[in-house]
């Protein structure tokens, strides 16, 4: 059973997710507290799936030229079995980042990176209509990067 999280392990989540390359000793340093402590509440959370994955947050900018587009996929028929095929499906698609089963017009939000609209329309057209059942796909360009973060705004 998960153990509720206090205020040190939630200070801890906080400096892992703006550096997860933070070692112990720093943490234990910022929050005042001693090493050992901190490595072992740091395993807790990993154990327990508080901390899922580390990874770096790459510029994409800087490695080569992409585009952003959020699609919008409806299905025909809103069976499970359909929408379990169509997540398994998109699941192996590099193209696609992120996927959000979402309520009302739509059943999917899909957040896909490729090179250029030509790469784009190829995705769609090869990959994402191709699939069983799909009713609908709306696309929606990303023009300009505003903000993107992965914190989440722990209290």
């Amino acid at each position: 059973m998960l153990e509720k999280l206090d205020a040190i392990d939630r200070s801890i989540l906080k400096i892992l997710e703006n550096d997860a390359k933070t070692v112990a000793k720093a943490i234990a340093e910022q929050l005042g507290l001693t090493k050992t402590p901190v490595y072992e509440r740091i395993k807790r959370l990993e154990k327990e799936g508080y901390i899922k994955n580390y990874v770096a947050i790459l510029d994409t900018n800087k490695i080569e030229q992409s585009i952003t587009v959020f699609s919008f996929v409806s299905l025909e028929a809103q069976k499970g079995s359909f929408m379990d095929d169509f997540l398994e499906q998109v699941g192996k698609f590099k193209e696609v980042t992120e996927c959000y089963v979402v309520g009302g017009e739509f059943d999917f939000l899909l957040k896909v990176t490729v090179k250029n609209l030509d790469s784009y329309y190829h995705f769609a057209k090869t990959k994402i209509a191709s699939l069983p059942n799909i009713g609908a796909v709306k696309s929606a360009f990303v023009l300009n990067e505003v903000k993107n973060s992965q914190h989440f705004p722990l209290l």
